[in-house]
C-alpha cells in the first residue's frame, strides 16, 4: 500500500515537472508537405495556391536561409483586419443581397475561399470616412446633457445592422472602438475639427463610453477594446479632436472608474497615433492611477519607425501593443503598397509585439467615398463597391490577407530570423501548423532555404513578391 502511494506520487511528480505543452515540437518528415501562397507586384499571381509541392528534406546548398524556432515564443495574437467606416458600411450596403452575402462570407468565413478576417475597428460616432458629422448626442448650441440621457446609437443603425450580420459568419470577431470625435457641446470651441474636451465633461463622457458598451451589447456586439481618442496628436480631419497625454491621463482615471464602476471589462488602449511619438503612451503608462486600467497602446505607421512598438514594450512589457491603422491612396502602386505594408504594418508590427494588424478603410464607392466634408479623399479601400454593382479587391485585401487567412487569433509568434532582403515574420496556430511570412524587399528573384528542426526545403521568392508558407 506504502509503495503504491509512492510510486503514484513519483509519477506526479514527473508530470509536474514535464507539462504537457511543453512536449518538443515534432521533426518535420520527408513526407510533411509546405502549402504556398503567393501575390506578386504585377498582380499577375494574387493570393495563389501554389501547385508545386515542397518537402523537407536535408540535402546541402549553399543557399541563405530562414531558420524557424518554435522552442522561443512572444505575443499572442488578437487578429487581422480592418476598420470598418460608415463609408464602408454603406457602400457594401448598396451591392445586392446575393452579392454582399458573397463578399462577407469571403471576407470573415472560414472557407477554403475565405480570407478569415478576425479584427474589425469601428467609430463611436462618425468618423472621417462617413457621409456625415454626427455623434450619438448631438444637441443645439448652448445645450448641454451631462447625465447622457439623450444618447442614442440610433444615427449608427446601418452599422449595427452589418455588424450582426458579419457575427453570424463569425461570432468570434473582436471589435475595437474608437471616436474621432465627442458630441460637440462638450468640446471647447463647439466645432467638429480639432479643439479639446473640457475638463468638466470628463465625467459625462465616461459615461458617454459606458452607455455606448451597454448598448452595443443589448444588439449582441461586444467591444473588446476602446481608444479614448483616435489621432489625439491630430486635430485638422473632420472630425478630429486634440487630446494631450496628460488630458488622456485624466480622462482616462473617470473613465477606469466609471467602466469599474459598471462592472465593464472592454479593455482600454491608449495613444492611438502614430509611432514619432512613443513617449506619449510611456507617458500615460507611467502614471500609476492610469497604469492599472490601461490594456495596452496603439499605433499609426504615417510617421516614425515600427520599431517604436518594441520601445514602448521595453518600458511597458506587461502591456499589450496594437497596430490599428495604416490607409492606401487612391494613387498608390499595387506593387510598391503591398511591400511595403508588409514590411511595415505585417512583419513589422508583429516582430515588434503587436497583437494585431489593421489597415485603414474595409470599402468605398468607386470615387474613394462616402467621407464627410474635409475627410479623407483619397483613401483606397481593401474593396472598391462599383457602380455596375459589383466589386474589386484592391492591394489592402492583399496584404491582410497573407496573414489573416493562415494565422488565426491564438497563433502566437516564434521566432524567425531576417536574411538579406527577406522580411518575415512566423507563428505557430492553435492547431500546431507552423505559418512564415515572407516579403522580398529587394530588386532581384531570391532563392533560399526555409530550415525548421534540422531540416529544410527550398525556394524562391520574386523581387516584391509575398509568400505565406503553411506546414
Amino acid at each position: 500500500m506504502q509503495l503504491s502511494l509512492l510510486l503514484l506520487l513519483a509519477v506526479l511528480a514527473a508530470a509536474c515537472e514535464h507539462p504537457q505543452d511543453s512536449k518538443p515540437e515534432p521533426t518535420p518528415t520527408d513526407e510533411d508537405p509546405v502549402s504556398v501562397w503567393v501575390t506578386n507586384g504585377q498582380q499577375t499571381k494574387l493570393l495563389e495556391s501554389q501547385t508545386t509541392t515542397l518537402f523537407f528534406d536535408t540535402i546541402r546548398n549553399t543557399h541563405p536561409s530562414i531558420e524557424v524556432d518554435g522552442a522561443q515564443t512572444f505575443q499572442t495574437v488578437d487578429g487581422f483586419g480592418y476598420t470598418l467606416t460608415g463609408g464602408s458600411v454603406e457602400a457594401i450596403n448598396s451591392l445586392t443581397p446575393a452579392k454582399k452575402q458573397e463578399l462577407l462570407q469571403n471576407l470573415f468565413g472560414e472557407t477554403s475561399n475565405d480570407i478569415h478576417v478576425s479584427y474589425l475597428r469601428i467609430s463611436i460616432g462618425a468618423s472621417d470616412l462617413s457621409a456625415s458629422v454626427f455623434s450619438y448626442n448631438d444637441l443645439p448650441q448652448g445645450q448641454t446633457d451631462i447625465l447622457q440621457t439623450n444618447f442614442s446609437i440610433s444615427p449608427d443603425s446601418a452599422l449595427v445592422f452589418l455588424l450582426k450580420e458579419i457575427l453570424q459568419i463569425n461570432p468570434e470577431i473582436k471589435i475595437m472602438a474608437v471616436p474621432w470625435s465627442p458630441p460637440l457641446w462638450m468640446k471647447s470651441n463647439f466645432t467638429s475639427i480639432g479643439s479639446s474636451l473640457f475638463p468638466v465633461y470628463y465625467t459625462s463622457y465616461a459615461t458617454y463610453f459606458v452607455k455606448y458598451i451597454q448598448a452595443m451589447k443589448s444588439e449582441g456586439i461586444v467591444i473588446d477594446a476602446v481608444c479614448p481618442q483616435n489621432e489625439p496628436l491630430h486635430g485638422g480631419n473632420n472630425p478630429s479632436m486634440l487630446m494631450t497625454a496628460d488630458q488622456q491621463i485624466s480622462f482616462i482615471k473617470k473613465l477606469g472608474a466609471a467602466f469599474q464602476a459598471n462592472g465593464i471589462t472592454t479593455k482600454i488602449v491608449c495613444y492611438d497615433h502614430n509611432c514619432d511619438k512613443p513617449e506619449y503612451p510611456i507617458q500615460v503608462l507611467n502614471n500609476p492611477d492610469v497604469n492599472p486600467y490601461v490594456d495596452g497602446s496603439a499605433f499609426h505607421l504615417y510617421g516614425g519607425d515600427i520599431s517604436a512598438l518594441s520601445t514602448v514594450h521595453d518600458a511597458h512589457p506587461t502591456k499589450k501593443l496594437y497596430f490599428t491603422e495604416q490607409w492606401t491612396s487612391s494613387t498608390g502602386d499595387f506593387g510598391g503598397d503591398l511591400k511595403w505594408h508588409l514590411k511595415n504594418v505585417v512583419i513589422g508590427s508583429m516582430r515588434n509585439w503587436s497583437v494585431n494588424a489593421l489597415e485603414w478603410n474595409l470599402a468605398n464607392d468607386a470615387g474613394f467615398g462616402p467621407h464627410t466634408p474635409g475627410g479623407c479623399t483619397m483613401c483606397k479601400g481593401a474593396i472598391t463597391i462599383n457602380n455596375s454593382g459589383s466589386y474589386s479587391k484592391n492591394v489592402a485585401y492583399y496584404i491582410i490577407a497573407h496573414a489573416s487567412k493562415f494565422v488565426p487569433p491564438g497563433s502566437v509568434r516564434i521566432t524567425s530570423n531576417i536574411s538579406g532582403n527577406l522580411n518575415n515574420v512566423a507563428f505557430k496556430t492553435p492547431t500546431g501548423k507552423t505559418v512564415l511570412l515572407v516579403e522580398n524587399d529587394g530588386n532581384t528573384a531570391s532563392v533560399f532555404n526555409i530550415k525548421y528542426k534540422g531540416k529544410w526545403f527550398t525556394t524562391s521568392l520574386d523581387a516584391g513578391s509575398v509568400a505565406t508558407y503553411v506546414w
